[in-house]
């Protein structure tokens, strides 16, 4: 039997029954993420930990093993890995609902919305001090209605109000934390926002703030009951900002290739020379558009854009911000260098810095862009991929109850892996020295490209990379031992999408059979896992339980995975199922008056707000993606209505991208490739014809203008003319594969040779 929450209202006895159910069921291993359990007394107040290095350190919450948590709430009936980290809070937590909402204006009560996810450091350090904190609980328990949301569960609660806290303090991040006003029950779920922030330390005077997270929460609690006419006043002014920063801009003139001309530009300008990415810190991946930087370069011949894509992205590779030993990205860099990261990996970055390492190596085939695709895709197929061929979500940067433990070394440890030989070697390759260069200990990093570090070494590169890289793999194998990093279990489609799409291109273009599958099988598990009867798609999978209805990113994001994984193998029916997902995001998000696309449904609970999505955040924009997608479609089916609906997507935002193009850079890929003639490639093969050779062109030109459609004759051609009548009377030449290629309806004269294949790719048309 846990206890009760502290100060929070009497729960009804079929509540009770259901938590105490889902509580008997937890294995006996079960650890409850709680500093709160059995036999230990519980701490009312705890004073913060020293932070460590900036970092915000503290003590992991977890219990042991088979410990039985004093306080259990609602959120242990959540499938969400992150609301269940919150599930023996002493905080009495909802989920975000109607019933939240209702119990609200019930009590007269105001509602403290907390948003965060799985793996988000500072929401664990504010979890640590405040909400594991009995006095803090009994205040938020006692005074508010407390809700929890996972934001990548719902991003669309999620936007809706972050946008308060941009509207209060011109910046946010997460945690979110919101002060928000109900309303009456005529509003549904549109309650007002009347203050906000992010992480908030526990008490005044912690880490250096005036106030704590306790006084606030007792001065907006006294605030809201003595005068609920100012809250009501100065809530309506924030929704009104809120509702204005969310609808897209209808003003500007026409977007062209001159937009992207001051894009680059812009980046330019901001570009460090140095050490790759924008100046100054932190440092971001997605601060420099490589794609749209390269696609500058393709069109102007301007070396600068090239050299900017890939000496970012090489000295991403060498940093502290890529896991040398394991593979794969994390999410940002916390100083101008590259070299410290924080530590946790998300799907969605390896898989949009994939995409641009692909892009970039058949733009500038190099060993060392190749080196990390392959080690990338080896981490995500090795850690990141679920038993039924989908992707895990994130890892967390925090384990045994210190931020980045995990991938640290110290000399000794890596002597004692590799011996002192290869350990020395090691060493002084990625920097390890005693001391380290984080807390004690060592990121392991590069100083140089290993093909410098060979030609300084006076050693063959091939042979020095083959024996650090055996170094590494042991290094790998130790690491296993250690206390790993929480993994977020669940399945998103949106993240999953992203990460086909680049696999698919990946393995296209390297020409590895492999990826290409792996990505097919990913594919194939959302479209059947996630998705409802109507076929209409599901966001979120865990625990063999498919869930929350499909936002706009899911859509737009899962379709564009659709063609690439279409493109690399040519089945008919990825193609078919793109349309038919196409055709259901125009129905359910399509504003037809005024263009682009809604960030939820039609028929979603409303709102305070209907986000239309339009900056690109650590993640493009959907509409952007979409925008491009139908760039695509266009060309697949020979259809201009959708290359038209590109247009008034892109023309929604017309005033932002003139004014701000910093902000939509993913929107560019779509404005470049609607500046330019798209070049429909039909490559038709007699039955078991090897297309390598006719391949092999495509896999190593330049040509992201370019739709591609690869067919066997026969029945292959007719089972794909039902989605794409371009396929119509194609068929090989003398019993050869053939290529047919148009551009904007002028179609070249079919050809089986490689070469004339390659000279038709690489005609000049000057852009529109």
């Amino acid at each position: 039997v846990w206890k009760p929450a502290p100060g929070a209202p009497a729960w009804p006895a079929s509540l009770r029954a259901q938590v105490a159910a889902a509580l008997a069921k937890v294995p006996p291993a079960y650890r409850p993420r709680t500093r709160h359990f059995t036999p230990r007394s519980p701490k009312s107040t705890a004073a913060p930990e020293p932070a460590r290095a900036g970092h915000g350190g503290h003590g992991d919450p977890r219990a042991p093993a088979g410990a039985r948590p004093h306080y259990t709430n609602r959120l242990l009936l959540e499938a969400s890995p992150y609301l269940r980290q919150h599930a023996h809070n002493p905080v009495d937590w909802r989920p975000w609902g109607p019933e939240a909402f209702a119990e609200a204006r019930k009590l007269g009560r105001p509602i403290f919305l907390s948003v965060g996810y799985a793996t988000c450091h500072w929401c664990h350090v504010m979890e640590h001090e405040s909400f594991e904190d009995v006095a803090i609980a009994t205040l938020l328990n006692s005074r508010y209605v407390p809700v929890k949301v996972d934001r990548e569960e719902r991003p669309d609660v999620d936007a809706i109000y972050m946008a308060a806290v941009h509207a209060m303090h011109g910046n946010g991040g997460w945690p979110m934390s919101v002060w928000i006003a109900p309303g009456d029950a005529s509003q549904g779920l549109r309650g007002v926002p009347f203050f906000a922030g992010t992480y908030f330390p526990p008490r005044d005077g912690a880490r250096g703030r005036r106030k704590g997270f306790a006084t606030l929460l007792t001065e907006l609690a006294d605030r809201f009951k003595n005068d609920p006419e100012h809250i009501a006043r100065y809530g309506a002014q924030v929704a009104a900002r809120m509702k204005a920063s969310l609808a897209a801009s209808q003003s500007g003139p026409r977007v062209g290739p001159a937009v992207t001309d001051r894009l680059v530009a812009a980046v330019a300008r901001r570009f460090d020379p140095v050490h790759g990415g924008s100046r100054g810190r932190p440092k971001f991946p997605s601060n420099v558009p490589v794609r749209a930087l390269l696609r500058h370069h393709l069109r102007t011949g301007d070396a600068h854009s090239k050299h900017m894509a890939v000496f970012t992205l090489k000295q991403m590779g060498r940093g502290g911000i890529y896991d040398h030993v394991g593979g794969g990205f994390a999410r940002y860099s916390t100083d101008a260098r590259w070299l410290v990261p924080h530590f946790e990996k998300m799907l969605y970055d390896q898989a949009l810095i994939l995409r641009a390492l692909v892009e970039a190596w058949v733009v500038a085939p190099d060993a060392e862009l190749e080196r990390l695709i392959r080690e990338t895709v080896a981490y995500l197929l090795r850690e990141m991929r679920r038993p039924d061929g989908a992707f895990y979500s994130a890892t967390d940067a925090d384990s045994e109850g210190e931020e980045g433990r995990f991938f640290l070394w110290t000399p000794a440890q890596i002597d004692a892996v590799v011996g002192p030989v290869e350990g020395r070697l090691l060493r002084e390759v990625y920097g390890v020295r005693p001391g380290g260069n984080f807390e004690g200990r060592t990121i392991l990093s590069l100083r140089r490209s290993l093909a410098d570090e060979a030609l300084a070494r006076k050693v063959d590169a091939q042979a020095l990379r083959a024996r650090l890289r055996a170094s590494l793999d042991k290094l790998e194998l130790a690491r296993r031992k250690r206390v790993p990093p929480l993994l977020d279990d669940k399945v998103i489609t949106a993240w999953n999408g992203l990460l086909i799409g680049a696999l698919a291109s990946a393995g296209f273009h390297l020409r590895e059979p492999l990826w290409v599958a792996a990505a097919t099988r990913a594919a194939d598990v959302i479209d059947r896992k996630l998705r409802t009867p109507d076929g209409r798609l599901l966001r979120i999978a865990r625990a063999g339980q498919a869930r929350v209805s499909g936002l706009l990113t899911d859509y737009a994001y899962f379709i564009a995975a659709l063609l690439d994984v279409f493109e690399a193998t040519g089945e008919p029916r990825w193609l078919a199922r793109a349309l038919a997902l196409q055709r259901q995001q125009d129905r359910w998000f399509l504003d037809r008056k005024a263009g682009a696309y809604f960030a939820t449904p039609s028929d979603a609970p409303a709102l305070l707000a209907r986000e239309k999505p339009d900056y690109d955040g650590a993640r493009p924009s959907p509409n952007s993606v979409a925008a491009m997608n139908l760039v695509r479609i266009s060309a697949l089916t020979g259809e201009r209505t959708w290359a038209d609906r590109a247009r008034e997507t892109l023309g929604a935002f017309a005033g932002r991208l003139h004014r701000a193009p910093r902000a939509m850079t993913e929107a560019f890929v779509a404005v470049e490739a609607l500046s330019w003639p798209m070049r429909e490639v039909v490559l038709v093969r007699p039955k078991g014809a090897d297309a390598e050779p006719m391949l092999r062109v495509l896999r190593r030109t330049w040509q992201p203008h370019r739709a591609l459609i690869q067919v066997e004759a026969g029945a292959g051609v007719a089972a794909l003319q039902q989605s794409s009548p371009l396929v119509r009377a194609k068929v090989p030449r003398q019993g050869k594969v053939t290529a047919y290629v148009c551009v904007a309806g002028a179609c070249k004269l079919p050809t089986t040779d490689p070469n004339v294949l390659r000279r038709q790719l690489l005609e000049v048309r000057d852009p529109d």
